[in-house]
């Protein structure tokens, strides 16, 4: 009994973890695009009822769907009535997996796992590395599902468990409670459900046991989720699995009153007792999709107001100063709009200023810190550029048209910083991590000289967008030129210890010239921030803040 305990829990750990690794993987990969494609994809409850239907039936696991349905929706990248009506889908769709058992689908894991792997591995830097990280958990996901599968299938032929169904038999409660836990314990009703259809055809069980089993699976199928998504602190996660266990469970619940006309009622058609079982385990959940699917928007409101969201201030990627109100104000949101930009360049400088240290110091969790932080930068990238297109559609003056130009110049450009921190810098200093080398002292030397060089330049461009000063923004392409030098001489230096065979020199060469790429990558965009100035008119040699040009 222990050992099975162990098995059943490593096998909710890999479930876990998997998940984890889906969800940070697709974020990282589509977060900026997944709104849009899931408003278009899945705008319909029909689409989404349908959508969550195919995807349970490639996962094989409606509580896999159900997570990671829970797991968007709190994102904010599905509406709720979407969402429910997915886990709907989700719940028919697990059904036909117990019709179509007999297929052998257990290929799929890993095919995740290799397809993954090689994303993962050659992908460096690249979507496709977030993209095979979802794939390995997704295999993960699956292989967890079939060990517990594997588990839980043994103890049907276990004499204790005869006794105690034979002493249960003719307590629908009690019966629905023990097929609750198992399947809470299994993550999957699949497996009962299966397990409950064995124990029927070998007429261990009554029929109207075996109905009331089959009601306690699809309530335990329904806790998984929503006991995932009570983990956190946000209530507003838990509103999906807590409307699915409404919906569901209620139904169950309530029907366990009427497991003996049931029982009646499918023995009087079927003469197989297990496909009687499988039938009315998808009838069941068919029903309840058919009674939900049109009253889900009330159901939705009900869930928020019980399980109301955390105020938007909570929110530290949230935009601060987009003010809607002023939107028919083109000067006033501009203004607005700075001051979002303004907020975005500190987080980027703090990611910049931080990563190379970071790198030679080795701290894997300051590097994974870092590259969270890009997260919030994609989503004010995201919302600035949103908020300055709704202003560009009012009657803008010239000097509006060029502050607004502006804006979007540096709105792209320091999003192009942050990914470069986080999908290069951050990337190489894992791989420096996990290769446990080191740079030279010269190499050191250099790499901080450069670091520094790069800070100074973002620094002048912060002062640049409040100054507007002529003069800064020509020293900004002057920097551009010396850091290209710094880096040739850099080099040039670094090639000269490999050919003296210096040990560290040549371990960490890669890492090493991948770093000086990077910086003067980066340096590129912050030039690029002086362009719009020095283009636009004449201007005088001291400038004038950049905000002020559309007054």
């Amino acid at each position: 009994m222990v050992l099975i305990a162990l098995h059943l829990a490593g096998g909710v750990a890999l479930l876990t973890w998997g998940l984890h690794m889906v969800e940070s993987g697709l974020m990282r990969a589509f977060g900026a695009s997944l709104r849009r494609f899931m408003a278009r994809s899945l705008g319909s409850r029909f689409n989404a009822f349908c959508a969550g239907l195919a995807i349970t039936g490639a996962l094989q696991s409606s509580t896999a769907t159900g997570m990671i349905t829970s797991s968007f929706a709190a994102r904010g990248l599905m509406r709720p009535v979407t969402g429910l009506a997915l886990m709907l889908g989700a719940n028919v769709g697990s059904t036909l997996i117990v019709q179509a058992f007999s297929l052998d689908l257990s290929w799929i894991s890993p095919v995740c796992l290799l397809t993954g792997l090689v994303l993962f591995e050659k992908g460096k830097g690249s979507r496709n590395r977030d993209v095979g990280r979802a794939s390995i958990g997704l295999g993960l996901m699956l292989l967890a599902l079939t060990l517990l599968v594997a588990t839980v299938q043994p103890a049907e032929t276990a004499p204790a468990l005869r006794t105690v169904l034979g002493a249960l038999s003719g307590e629908p409660v009690l019966n629905a409670a023990l097929a609750c836990v198992l399947t809470w314990a299994a993550h999957s009703s699949i497996p009962v459900v299966l397990f409950v259809m064995s124990l029927a055809n070998l007429h261990t069980v009554p029929m109207d046991t075996a109905v009331a089993m089959v009601l306690g699976a699809n309530v335990g199928s329904a806790l998984n989720p929503y006991f995932e998504a009570a983990r956190g602190d946000d209530r507003s996660r838990r509103r999906l699995p807590a409307g699915n266990l409404l919906m569901r469970g209620g139904v169950c619940v309530a029907l366990l009153a009427l497991c003996g006309p049931l029982a009646r009622l499918l023995s009087g058609f079927y003469d197989d007792p297990g496909r009687a079982i499988a039938d009315f385990h998808t009838g069941l959940n068919v029903a309840i999709a058919m009674l939900f699917i049109g009253v889900l928007e009330p159901v939705a409101r009900l869930l928020e107001r019980l399980l109301p969201a955390p105020a938007v201030a909570d929110d530290a990627n949230a935009p601060r100063y987009l003010d809607e109100a002023v939107l028919h104000e083109p000067s006033q949101a501009l203004a607005c709009a700075t001051r979002e930009v303004i907020r975005m360049g500190e987080i980027v400088e703090m990611m910049l200023r931080t990563s190379v240290p970071v790198l030679l110091a080795n701290d894997r969790r300051a590097a994974s810190d870092i590259a969270g932080r890009d997260d919030a930068v994609d989503t004010l990238h995201d919302e600035i550029k949103r908020y300055v297109t709704q202003v560009t559609r009012e009657p803008l003056s010239e000097g509006e048209r060029h502050w607004a130009s502006v804006t979007m110049t540096w709105v792209i450009n320091l999003e192009h910083i942050g990914d470069i921190v986080d999908k290069n810098l951050m990337d190489l200093a894992q791989r420096k991590i996990k290769a446990q080398v080191s740079f030279s002292d010269e190499g050191v030397e250099e790499l901080r000289a450069m670091h520094q060089s790069v800070m100074d330049s973002y620094h002048r461009a912060q002062t640049l967008l409040l100054s507007g000063r002529r003069q800064t923004a020509s020293q900004l392409i002057a920097d551009k030129q010396a850091l290209r030098s710094m880096e040739r001489r850099a080099r040039d230096r670094h090639l000269e210890r490999l050919r003296e065979g210096k040990p560290d020199s040549i371990a960490s060469s890669s890492l090493h010239l991948d770093v000086l790429r990077d910086l003067v990558r980066i340096q590129s965009h912050i030039c690029a921030l002086a362009y719009p100035l020095l283009e636009y008119g004449t201007g005088s040699e001291e400038g004038e803040p950049v905000a002020s040009r559309g007054r």
